[in-house]
């Protein structure tokens, strides 16, 4: 076993920069050629069904009003039900036929199990489910946190909330041969400074829901969104306490939801709004010392002169 390895880590890499230009020209042609077939048969969300998550502003509320022009029969769905009455007015006078409104906390077994319980008891089926809904904290440097346990409903909303629908929409998604859409970011595969928390929850649901798709993906299609810094509460509570973040341009969220439903239609693996944000996952991949450095200079994180830190008793000193 032990040869195996060394064989494999010997002859591995330069079998590799072999084949992959080898088959990079075939897999472009293939990928055009389903990219044209998508295009062709992209769905009609006529009368279908669409549960969406975190729905009442942001990027959720945009989405419902994009499936609501499509046609879509809505479910929506967020902690803040008061605010939904709004947005499922206007969804309905862009075209959707029915709305509903649901009050649930996606953190909550029970309440991803109602959500989804009552989408289906009320339209008897489900073609789509969004899994949207998603918080974030004020930007803080890792050695910076005091109570580590503040940021633990970052996981839980938006790891776990968007885990617990999937798993009790399953079922019904298989039956209507429907789709699951995920809301990461690109901060899952492009983690920023300061963001440490929020980019490993959106970091697990990229992994989650890449799994998923290998496990059913000949049954459940899963898109996998990775927006950049789009403009809505969450992202303009980051702007307000980073400077360094204003560096970096804001996208539409209406953009932002038609590219993803329409990716969704085609059956897309994955959606990137701004596209731009795209570019820098190469520069990652294949030069990450140079990325980290460039980060580093971007956000100021080099030491500096009389650096504060908190000794165990967490007594403020200056070095």
């Amino acid at each position: 076993m032990i040869a195996l390895y060394k064989l494999l880590n010997v002859a591995l890499p330069p079998l590799s920069l072999i084949l992959l230009p080898t088959f990079m020209l075939p897999f472009l042609l293939f990928k055009l050629l389903m990219h044209v077939n998508k295009l062709v048969s992209s769905e009609n969300l006529a009368a279908k069904v669409v549960l969406i998550t975190g729905a009442a502003s942001g990027i959720g509320e945009q989405l419902a009003y994009e499936y609501g022009r499509r046609g879509a029969k809505l479910s929506l769905v967020d902690i803040r039900k008061e605010n939904l009455e709004a947005v499922a007015e206007k969804a309905r006078c862009l075209g959707s036929p029915d709305v509903i409104i649901i009050g649930a906390d996606v953190s909550k077994v029970q309440d991803s199990k109602r959500f989804v319980d009552e989408t289906v008891d009320y339209y008897g089926r489900l073609d789509h489910l969004v899994n949207n809904a998603g918080i974030g904290k004020p930007p803080v440097q890792v050695d910076n946190l005091r109570d580590v346990s503040e940021y633990t409903p970052i996981m839980d909303i938006n790891f776990w909330g968007a885990v617990y629908g999937s798993v009790y929409a399953i079922p019904h998604l298989k039956n209507s041969k429907g789709k699951i859409i995920v809301i990461a970011s690109g901060c899952g595969w492009f983690p920023l400074p300061r963001l440490s928390v929020y980019n490993a929850s959106k970091a697990a649901v990229i992994s989650f829901f890449e799994t998923l798709r290998m496990e059913l993906g000949w049954a459940i299609s899963i898109t996998i969104a990775t927006p950049g810094f789009v403009k809505t509460d969450l992202a303009l509570m980051a702007y307000k306490n980073e400077a360094n973040l204003r560096k970096i341009p804001m996208g539409s969220a209406l953009e932002c939801a038609k590219d993803i439903v329409e990716s969704a239609c085609r059956g897309d693996l994955y959606v990137t709004n701004p596209s731009w944000v795209k570019v820098l996952f190469p520069w990652k991949v294949l030069y990450p010392q140079l990325v980290d450095s460039a980060i580093r200079f971007l956000f100021g994180l080099y030491p500096k002169k009389g650096n504060f830190h908190f000794s165990n008793n967490s007594d403020l000193k200056l070095e």
